[in-house]
């Protein structure tokens, strides 16, 4: 049964591909969406950032609260819901669509130079600017 819904999985994304690019569309790319930035007060000492797999740079910076943007690209009209929130010191970044979903999204956190970051509950490095 695992063979089959792996097979059936990988026949739908093809199967959206192809109808992206016969329909004259590029594949959506994150890097030509408009950034949306917002940010969270932050006074502790460890930040668990939680992305659901979603590609996220998380970098130190010389700030007192955390920045997040985000990028997110969509071709045709898919019902992407996004939500960000930081609380208890967890930052939750999600981007989930129902149906059939072709987009493509990233995230960058700017953390407070000092923080210990987590990225899902594992300890990670930061890239320093």
């Amino acid at each position: 049964m695992r063979t089959l819904l792996r097979r059936t999985g990988a026949a739908a994304a093809v199967t959206v591909a192809a109808a992206v690019l016969a329909s004259g569309c590029s594949l959506p790319d994150a890097t030509e969406a408009e950034p949306e930035t917002t940010t969270f007060p932050f006074d502790g000492d460890v930040l668990d950032v939680q992305a659901d797999g979603t590609p996220t740079d998380l970098v130190a910076a010389d700030r007192g609260d955390v920045e997040v943007t985000r990028w997110i690209d969509t071709r045709g009209d898919p019902d992407v819901t996004s939500a960000w929130s930081l609380e208890d010191g967890t930052l939750r970044l999600d981007n989930s669509c129902s149906g059939v979903c072709v987009y493509d999204d990233r995230f960058r956190v700017e953390v407070p130079e000092g923080v210990r970051v987590l990225r899902d509950g594992e300890p990670t490095d930061l890239k320093g600017e």
